[in-house]
């Protein structure tokens, strides 16, 4: 089975052509279409979406393209590891959830004709490399190795997250991604805000920029009033802030990347 991400959009017949090159090679095979809405050249993006959901996929082929280095230099690679096979750019995509796995065990760059669809331009390798590899991966039409020369695992190019940090008598962390619904999840964990005394039913104190906000830590949506913020644990045991059936990204003027810091509050919440 492949599971396939991009940042190609639906817009576009990119996906459905990816689709189709895997269809002739090996029409046996099932594509799961994980996401093709991750921005235009957000690598990082893309390598967190991976990351969040590679233990509950089907151990196969990752296809992972967001690939703003197309044509350049950068290496096209095809990844083993003791969960399946890693096929995508070396461009930090691929290596957050290769190590969630536990660690590349070969690489290969793309680099066998055999396997590489002739095309005029240099700008659509998700069509040319990437999907002919997925491909013959996953049906075993091919080997790891029979995909082109030996890469060292070590020079597997890294995606450097950052940790949350202390500060003073608080966590400071950033957002992590924006979903579709406003909600936007932080890379500070609960054993973070516990380090500070804070438990479910806290109030907590979130500084953004220079704006501060009290906020109960709750465990629902629903724990709150229709409008009001919250804090909770989401779906990949990370700190979210949220609003109940509103838009905190919106609320809190938040995007991805944007520092928040976390304290515990002596206010009441409201």
């Amino acid at each position: 089975m492949i599971t396939f991400l991009s940042d190609f959009g639906l817009e576009d017949e990119f996906v459905g052509v990816v689709h189709g090159v895997i269809g002739r090679i090996a029409p046996e095979i099932r594509v799961i279409d994980l996401t093709h809405n991750i921005a235009p050249g957000d690598v990082r993006a893309g390598a967190l979406a991976l990351l969040r959901a590679v233990q509950y996929i089907p151990e196969g082929v990752a296809l992972a393209v967001v690939d703003p280095g197309v044509g350049t230099h950068r290496r096209a690679i095809a990844v083993e590891s003791s969960w399946g096979y890693f096929v995508g750019p070396d461009n930090g995509l691929l290596a957050p959830a290769v190590a969630m796995v536990g660690g590349a065990e070969k690489v290969v760059a793309l680099e066998d004709p055999r396997f590489i669809l002739p095309a005029a331009g240099a700008s659509f390798d998700g069509r040319d490399k990437f999907g002919p590899a997925a491909a013959v991966l996953a049906s075993g039409q091919a080997t790891i190795e029979d995909l082109g020369p030996a890469v060292e695992t070590g020079s597997l190019t890294p995606m450097l997250l950052p940790l949350p940090e202390t500060e003073g008598d608080g966590i400071r962390g950033e957002v992590w991604w924006i979903d579709r619904f406003g909600n936007a999840q932080t890379n500070i964990g609960p054993e973070d805000a516990e380090s500070l005394g804070l438990v479910p039913g806290s109030a907590v104190q979130v500084d953004v920029g220079a704006s501060s906000y009290v906020i109960p830590w709750v465990i629902a949506y629903g724990d709150v009033d229709l409008g009001e913020l919250l804090l909770h644990v989401d779906s990949q045991g990370l700190l979210a802030l949220a609003v109940r059936e509103g838009r905190a990204a919106e609320r809190l003027q938040l995007g991805g990347k944007t520092q928040v810091v976390i304290r515990r509050s002596t206010a009441s919440t409201p």
